[in-house]
């Protein structure tokens, strides 16, 4: 699977491109943190008008529309290009895969469910990792840059239950979402979602196969098929229950999650410590780092599918190693 990466024919492929993802990356997150400054001032700028008539001239509210639209407008741009240039990223990748396994058919052939890995399952990964790789590389970049911005903004400001402990908002954020995200982690593994998930999708290749050879062999149907669906019926309903529990917690706590910031932040609003402009800035900053330290729990779904694809297709490649070392002797 990560051939591409050390096969000479993709080598600027795979790592000049890598390059050029992250650093675009990263100058997308910097462009948050001047649109996170921007909401500080700008909802100052609200504040102070709406105490005070014609504080503020209509020029310069204009102004400050319009500085957060060039800013918007260039992180646009940015994220444009980006995506259109890792989807040919990701594509060059299935490709490298993809040409390892034609080079290696022979003894794939005979694997089940061969054709699907090669197709659905490279395609699929392909996919997955467009949005989920990337995301998760940009979760690290809004960590490094947005903890040290709402530890600044949270200095000397009252915590619930922290007090005026100077760590108390970033200690919060991370106990409410590494806790909530390791409770909704051991909900999956105990309800077994990546190994439904697999089991799933073997049963979906075996009935695949069989339609294929009912194409040609009469003889196979109808109850081979009628079997083969009933397997594929059960599994599908095993999933729709263990991702019935799995949802009640994970929605729960994603709807729990919008109060959050503002619980934490009680005491420094009712005392009217901060305003208006600074308690924007802590809730959007701390939104981007609570949201960063959640990103497997709102991911958690297509990490599963992702994790499934991966274990496939190991497998199919340890079978194909097991071919070739028996056709060898």
């Amino acid at each position: 699977m990560f051939r591409f990466f050390t096969t000479r024919k993709w080598v600027l492929w795979a790592w000049l491109g890598s390059a050029l993802i992250l650093s675009s990356l990263w100058i997308q997150v910097e462009i948050d943190v001047k649109i996170n400054e921007w909401f500080g001032e700008f909802y100052d700028m609200i504040q102070k008008a709406l105490a005070t008539p014609n504080a503020v001239t209509i020029e310069e509210y204009w102004a400050s529309l319009f500085s957060f639209i060039y800013l918007a407008g260039i992180y646009v741009a940015i994220a444009v290009a980006v995506s259109f240039f890792t989807a040919h990223f990701l594509f060059r990748w299935r490709t490298a895969m993809v040409e390892w396994y034609h080079s290696v058919y022979d003894q794939a052939r005979s694997i089940e469910g061969a054709a699907q890995r090669v197709q659905e399952d490279t395609i699929k990964f392909s996919r997955i990792m467009e949005g989920l790789g990337t995301s998760f590389i940009e979760s690290i970049m809004v960590l490094v840059q947005f903890i040290p911005i709402l530890f600044g903004l949270s200095v000397g400001i009252p915590i619930f239950f922290f007090g005026d402990w100077q760590y108390g908002l970033i200690t919060g954020a991370i106990v409410w979402s590494i806790g909530g995200t390791l409770f909704l982690v051991a909900l999956g593994w105990f309800l077994r979602l990546v190994g439904v998930e697999y089991d799933l999708q073997k049963k979906e290749a075996a009935y695949r196969k069989i339609l294929v050879i009912a194409e040609d062999d009469e003889t196979v149907r109808p109850k081979t098929i009628e079997e083969l669906f009933d397997g594929v019926r059960g599994i599908h309903f095993k999933s729709y229950l263990r991702y019935l529990y799995f949802n009640v917690g994970r929605i729960a706590y994603l709807q729990a999650n919008v109060l959050s910031a503002y619980v934490f932040l009680a005491p420094a609003i009712v005392a009217g410590v901060v305003t208006l402009g600074v308690m924007q800035q802590i809730i959007r900053a701390f939104g981007r780092v609570e949201g960063s330290m959640q990103y497997l729990l709102k991911a958690w779904p297509t990490i599963i599918e992702l994790l499934s694809v991966y274990k496939r297709l190991r497998e199919f490649e340890s079978q194909i190693k097991a071919n070739e070392l028996v056709s060898s002797n």
